[in-house]
């Protein structure tokens, strides 16, 4: 059956009002009225609904079954300095498919975008849709959160993941090392930009408690360290590896 995230007040009543990105979808794949949908809320609640209504841009269904769906994965934050062109949009992408819990843009140093205020709201609400198709799609019954863009000094210092790992090639330990046999409470993972940190970005990760680390030999890239490092931490502690029941 078909799924698609909305807002929780929406989905409050017995009837629901979708919004106009939903209804593109369903005329999209020719459902009509008495077709059956899945709603969900991105805070767990998923309800069973019947379409009512269904015209070019507007939509309406009606509530037969309410439930929980408990999400099982590892809890990742993925703090991830801004690279180039449209990479993010992939990182969004695939770390939701992986189970990242929640993104935090940073901008550093090396950082080559620099998003002007103007344009960082558009930005924004092309990254949570991307976040909520990756989800719908994967079939996730949570939706990740997507903290605005800041400072790397802010990102750090709101940190309350108690596992801290910093990819860095240099100085660094083997990630296998550092990672804790209990599974913790959760993991912050700091990702660099293509040019990587400079010596000071890697001295204040420190200071917030960041532990350098590498994979081994090879050096990825921005945008595919964060995968890696998500993949192996959800099959050591998460779903992927069945560490959880």
């Amino acid at each position: 059956m078909h799924r698609f995230f909305i807002t929780p007040e929406a989905l409050r009543g017995e009837q629901v009002t979708l919004t106009e990105e939903i209804v593109h979808h369903l005329v999209v794949l020719r459902l009509s009225e008495g077709a059956e949908i899945v709603l969900l809320d991105g805070l767990g609640t998923l309800c069973h609904c019947r379409l009512t209504g269904l015209a070019k841009k507007t939509g309406t269904a009606t509530v037969l079954v309410r439930s929980k769906e408990i999400e099982r994965s590892f809890p990742i934050e993925l703090i991830q300095a801004l690279p180039k062109a449209d990479k993010m949009d992939l990182i969004l992408q695939k770390g939701t498919e992986l189970g990242v819990t929640r993104f935090l843009p940073v901008q550093t140093n090396r950082s080559v975008p620099r998003l002007e205020p103007k344009r960082e709201e558009q930005r924004r609400q092309r990254w949570l849709r991307i976040i909520r198709e990756a989800a719908r799609q994967c079939r996730r019954p949570l939706l990740p959160q997507l903290a605005p863009l800041a400072t790397l000094d802010s990102a750090l210092a709101g940190c309350q993941s108690a596992l801290r790992l910093m990819l860095w090639e240099e100085g660094s330990h083997a990630l296998e090392s550092v990672l804790p046999q209990q599974i913790p409470a959760g993991a912050a993972v700091l990702i660099g930009p293509e040019g990587g940190f400079s010596s000071e970005e890697v001295a204040v990760a420190r200071r917030f408690g960041f532990v350098p680390v590498r994979f081994g030999p090879r050096i990825l890239r921005s945008e595919t360290a964060g995968f890696a490092a998500a993949t192996i931490l959800q099959y050591r502690y998460g779903d992927l590896g069945g560490a959880q029941s």
